[in-house]
């Protein structure tokens, strides 16, 4: 994942009309685990790399705090995601034949500038 939306979401939409890669679920959509804000799914998540400089969900965003940085979606983090998976935090998409989509199965890009303890106390993203 990259990016993770934060409790101070307003429901606005301003963020999935721009991911490029239509990771962002709506509070309504039923693959959705909170159900009062949006969420990032963490196996879709790009951080926008190949796209833009910085992630246009949190360029979008009206609301400080709203969207924040979380671990890469690489295999030396799998154990964090798949504890967030066990927990509810995150809803990881179950492929048919390739089970949980673990990064250990497809690891996304992710924005090396952003060091480890930014992304572990998921501070606010802000554009570069």
């Amino acid at each position: 994942m990259a990016v993770m939306i934060t409790d101070e979401c307003i429901v606005c939409d301003a963020c999935a009309t721009e991911c490029p890669v239509a990771a962002i679920l709506d509070e309504k959509n039923e693959k959705n685990p909170q159900d009062y804000k949006y969420y990032v799914k963490p196996e879709a998540c790009v951080e926008c790399v190949g796209h833009s400089d910085s992630p246009r969900c949190a360029e979008a965003c009206p609301t400080e705090g709203a969207i924040v940085w979380d671990m890469p979606y690489i295999t030396e983090y799998e154990s964090y995601f798949l504890d967030g998976q066990e927990s509810g935090k995150y809803s990881i998409r179950v492929h048919n034949k390739k089970g949980l989509m673990l990064p250990s199965i497809k690891e996304q890009p992710y924005n090396e500038l952003i060091v480890m303890n930014q992304r572990q106390s998921h501070e606010n993203v802000t554009t570069f």
